[in-house]
């Protein structure tokens, strides 16, 4: 039973000290807030009540619709970004020398996916500075047969899906610092056969027990 696995570890995953090189202990903060998919923003243009707007919603695709403007990026931009650009469109045909500012009014709810073995799988909403473990305990905490070795936390980086493995048992005993989890983020548990075969043999005790008795009659 010793060899019994129902996940397959996959060996080049980046694990230990290499994981956190992929999957920062705390995620570098921007100096400014980074406007994302359905943030909902004011832009307002001086003077000008007809070009402003105090809800303007980000599209999924991360463009913004505004009058004169037309569609531009607002995704990826910080709202001091988004207003040069916005004033630069604005002053290179329509206005002299426009005032524009942008502010976030209504940031978009930042969410986690916790796949595998934890007792409630499914889609969480967090906040910031929220932990792997804090991921976990909302998904419930790892069922009875999970491998705690075998935490993977995939992660877009730069357009590229990246993937490192964290030992949860480690985490938990501070061993190992407690990695920040981002907007977007997957966190799969891994399955432990070993333990799985266990469970299913306790489970099945009874019934063992039973045909005994029946046999000795």
């Amino acid at each position: 039973m010793a060899g019994c696995t129902s996940t397959t570890p996959n060996p080049n995953l980046p694990q230990g000290a290499a994981a956190y090189d992929v999957i920062p202990a705390k995620a570098p903060s921007p100096a400014n807030y980074v406007i994302a998919p359905s943030d909902v923003l004011n832009v307002n243009v001086f003077g000008e009540d007809g070009l402003s707007n105090p809800q303007v919603r980000v599209d999924e695709a991360g463009y913004v619709q505004l009058p004169l403007v037309g569609q531009i990026k607002a995704a990826g931009m910080t709202a001091p970004e988004l207003s040069s650009q916005i004033a630069t469109k604005l002053g290179s045909r329509y206005l002299i020398d426009p005032q524009v500012t942008v502010a976030v009014t209504e940031p978009a709810k930042r969410i986690v996916s916790v796949e595998g073995e934890v007792k409630t799988p499914g889609v969480y909403e967090i906040d910031n500075n929220f932990t792997l473990l804090s991921a976990i305990a909302r998904a419930q905490s790892p069922t009875q047969t999970a491998r705690l070795s075998e935490v993977i936390i995939f992660r877009t980086i730069d357009g590229k899906r990246m993937a490192a493995r964290f030992n949860l048992k480690d985490i938990r005993s501070g061993i190992a610092p407690d990695p920040e989890v981002l907007n977007g983020d997957v966190i799969t548990v891994g399955l432990s056969g070993i333990k799985q075969t266990w469970q299913d043999i306790l489970r099945a005790a009874p019934i063992f027990n039973a045909f005994v008795l029946l046999s000795s009659n």
